[in-house]
């Protein structure tokens, strides 16, 4: 719910005090809110306003005006309905992405296994989102898993949810993923209940999937054409960042679950597409 507008006259924040950002050690010097938004988005990845707006119980136009401000100095960049870190191609090592918004992560997790239940038949991507939901599957009974990732599979190697099949293939960088025909052959055999899929970021104009491997991202595209629900991991970094190769559109995707409601721009088109949005709490 929007909050109440803030009177152009509302109570200063903190005394000022100097950011440095990476880039640049001669950031000017902002408010103590404005240095706030900036490590939470350093934090996060991604904050959107009205979150911003609560946090700090000001005006949504109060947040606007801080987050340009920032934008400007070059500390965050400004998106349409919130804020992210710079640099919203760059692709993140996958010892860093372990790292990042693990809560947020174990919640989506979570609530994505939530949504599959025992015997169910489910296709694994890559990707350290798709292995927390492999651990949150532990508990489940009578599973027929297919996987991608060599890393998903260890963590189900030896527990009591089922039968594990790992596809084969060409083992593809850190995150031991599977790819190439061997990979693409036994995908196309299948059909399951449920694809998992993970992803880099979304398309600046128009909201589409995108990844940067094109080996895997043809894994993707073959587990979502041979399951009959597709959900979509992906916590709010995401929404802060571009790839380069299209997965999907949001037409072929039946569910995204993330930690944080996205941007209006991206929910407009999801609605548009008929993808149902579940935003997970780690309460």
């Amino acid at each position: 719910m929007p909050r109440r507008a803030a009177p152009e006259t509302e109570a200063p924040s903190p005394a000022a005090a100097p950011i440095v950002s990476g880039a640049d050690a001669a950031s000017p010097d902002v408010s103590g809110r404005q240095q706030a938004i900036v490590e939470r988005v350093r934090e996060q990845g991604y904050v959107t306003i009205e979150t911003l707006a609560r946090l700090f119980d000001v005006s949504t136009q109060t947040v606007r005006r801080d987050i340009i401000r920032l934008d400007e100095a070059g500390l965050i960049q400004r998106f349409h309905g919130g804020a992210g870190q710079r640099e919203n191609t760059a692709r993140p090592a996958y010892s860093q992405k372990r790292t990042i918004s693990t809560d947020a992560k174990r919640a989506i997790a979570e609530a994505c296994a939530r949504m599959i239940p025992d015997g169910a038949s489910v296709c694994l991507d890559v990707g350290t989102t798709v292995e927390a939901v492999a651990r949150a599957l532990l508990d489940h009974r009578s599973l027929h898993v297919v996987t991608t990732s060599v890393g998903a599979a260890a963590i189900l190697a030896g527990a009591p949810v089922g039968d594990v099949v790992v596809t084969g293939g060409l083992m593809r960088g850190a995150d031991g993923s599977l790819v190439g025909e061997q990979a693409i052959a036994t995908l196309n055999g299948l059909r399951t209940d449920f694809a998992v899929i993970g992803c880099s970021g979304f398309d600046d104009e128009d909201g589409a999937i995108m990844d940067f491997d094109p080996l895997k991202v043809a894994t993707k595209k073959a587990m979502i054409a041979r399951a009959r629900r597709t959900l979509l991991v992906a916590d709010a970094t995401k929404f802060a960042r571009s790839a380069v190769v299209r997965v999907a559109e949001f037409e072929a995707v039946s569910t995204l679950i993330t930690d944080v409601a996205p941007p209006d721009r991206l929910a407009t088109r999801m609605a548009e597409a008929g993808c149902r949005l579940v935003v997970a709490s780690g309460d």
